[in-house]
């Protein structure tokens, strides 16, 4: 098994045996170019595994469907973490094909299940497509949830020309807002994740795409015009919170993983970070 075009074998050597042949039965099944894709690898953290495929949906249409996998190295003792993507679907589309995947794989506890997994979702993503994923009662109009509490948001950067003055620009704003969070660098991937109050991370936004905060390529000042929103939601009070803003450089994907994962932002790191890669 290898991934990414990276040389030398993925490390494999703390999963269970179970874990690598099923491994080994997914490259061969899915061995078309960008089929499988191996993101990450670690012996302390698994793996972490991408598959693109088509499956029929609702009315006979073609559904484009990116999953990921991650299993953690005590797989299959324990669930996958797994992530739904679809241009075809809309995101609670999404969100209700991951959790009927989760269900499914609870049931399936103990034994090797990404394939089955695979084979199930073939068999019932129409109807899962043509429920309503959402139950109306128990989703309150925008104007009735509180902004309360604590929120976040990531944001990719494309590029940073004038690098130093950027980063002194980002860190003077989240000083002065009050915003923990980190300014990732990675390789070429550039993002900021702030948690703070809902109204001082509206503000940020604001200075972000307003202020002249970087140069064009002839030097001159000029806005952010390539900035996404990556997400934006509430934080969890059970999740823990970064205590200050940092900016850090990660020379791995896995390291960059294990930051989010400390606070309680697996899920999205799966579902926004990968996707960028």
């Amino acid at each position: 098994l290898r991934g990414r075009g990276r040389s030398g074998a993925l490390e494999l050597g703390a999963m269970s045996e179970e874990a690598r042949e099923e491994l080994s039965a997914l490259v061969a099944i899915y061995c078309g170019k960008g089929e499988l894709e191996v993101l990450t690898s670690s012996e302390t953290d698994g793996i972490t595994f991408r598959i693109q495929t088509s499956m029929e949906g609702f009315l006979n249409s073609e559904i484009h469907l990116k999953l990921t996998f991650h299993l953690p190295v005590t797989y299959p003792s324990c669930l996958p973490n797994i992530s739904v993507s679809s241009e075809d679907l809309t995101r609670a589309q999404c969100k209700n094909v991951k959790d009927k995947l989760l269900e499914r794989a609870s049931e399936l506890l103990s034994e090797p299940m990404v394939h089955e997994l695979l084979l199930w979702l073939q068999q019932n993503l129409k109807h899962i497509e043509k429920s309503d994923p959402c139950n109306a009662q128990s989703i309150l109009p925008m104007d009735r949830i509180t902004e309360d509490g604590m929120w976040m948001v990531l944001l990719h950067i494309d590029h940073m020309r004038a690098k130093d003055k950027y980063v002194r620009t980002v860190e003077k704003w989240a000083s002065d807002l009050q915003l923990s969070g980190r300014l990732i660098f990675m390789g070429k991937l550039i993002l900021i994740l702030l948690q703070g109050h809902k109204k001082n991370i509206k503000d940020y936004l604001i200075l972000q795409r307003t202020s002249k905060v970087d140069v064009d390529s002839c030097g001159k000042k000029c806005k952010e015009k390539m900035i996404r929103v990556l997400c934006e939601t509430r934080v969890p009070t059970e999740h823990k919170r970064f205590l200050a803003f940092e900016v850090k450089d990660y020379t791995s994907l896995a390291e960059l993983q294990r930051e989010f994962e400390a606070v309680g932002l697996e899920e999205i790191f799966i579902e926004f970070v990968i996707a960028l890669l």
